[in-house]
């Protein structure tokens, strides 16, 4: 049985002032490496499969190399790095390299990886269509609407012939970049936990990997188009704030993350919609 909290973003809230009107009183917060590192260590993440894989963690792994665990879900790309930024969690995993120097530049915040575990392909979907040649002129595709997910779906998009970029688009690109559009595609901008369920009404729609399997889609088999884990920057990783990337739990679980025992059981249980990046 799985042992983990499902948190929204609004109670999330109300436990963050809680926690700030209670800690200059109190060192009992164990979530950030500030207040200490003997108790355990909580660390934000998306559902799926990031906490299916710190869960493993935790059961399988962690008593042995004498990790005290704790692991809180979060359904959206902000709050965890929020929570981590003011010690509500003492890490996340959840985010990519450009996603997350796109968040602390635009945010403030001080998170810095510590190791990378894994990749989920970007992959194109269709309820409609079984082949990206089906697509019709005018299509709609729903894409993630922050910054980096949406250029990387461009990319996608770009790499399967569907459209061009202009020269110099990079991991800001938005379908203004687009310099051509040959179905004259239309597109939808959506939170990247939407798309799974725009895929009724649009053509197609551009799937985070965490979000498609949570939908109960097969990247490796249901997607029109994979991205390549060829040189791929999009490896999602273990991050803490700056400064606490030497506290002995935070070593623990990155030692655990990269351990055979977790290659394995990503894939058995993914079966190539996730890839170890170790």
């Amino acid at each position: 049985m799985r042992n983990t909290a499902k948190i929204t973003t609004a109670v999330l809230a109300v436990g963050a002032l809680t926690l700030g009107l209670s800690a200059c009183g109190s060192d009992k917060d164990s979530g950030s490496g500030s207040a200490g590192t003997s108790g355990p260590l909580v660390v934000a993440a998306s559902p799926v499969p990031h906490a299916e894989i710190l869960t493993f963690v935790k059961d399988e792994l962690a008593k042995d190399a004498g990790l005290d665990l704790e692991v809180k879900e979060f359904t959206d790309y902000v709050t965890p790095n929020t929570a981590t930024e003011d010690g509500s969690v003492g890490a996340n995993y959840f985010q990519n390299q450009p996603y997350l120097d796109d968040f602390n530049k635009k945010n403030g915040t001080h998170i810095v990886p510590v190791v990378t575990v894994h990749l989920e392909p970007l992959g194109l979907y269709s309820h409609k269509f079984k082949s990206v040649g089906d697509l019709k002129s005018g299509a709609t595709v729903a894409v993630p609407n922050d910054t980096v997910n949406e250029a990387r779906a461009l990319k996608l998009l770009a790499a399967n012939g569907l459209i061009t970029l202009k020269d110099g688009a990079g991991n800001s690109a938005t379908p203004a970049d687009i310099a051509k559009n040959p179905k004259n595609l239309k597109f939808k901008e959506l939170e990247a936990a939407q798309t799974p369920r725009s895929l009724d009404d649009v053509d197609a729609a551009v799937i985070n990997g965490n979000y498609a399997i949570e939908a109960d889609l097969k990247p490796s088999k249901d997607a029109l188009v994979l991205e390549s884990a060829t040189d791929n920057p999009y490896g999602n990783f273990l991050a803490v704030k700056e400064g606490n990337e030497d506290d002995p739990r935070v070593r623990k679980l990155a030692k655990l993350l990269t351990s055979p025992e977790v290659k394995k059981f990503i894939e058995n249980k993914y079966a190539g919609s996730v890839i170890a990046s170790f």
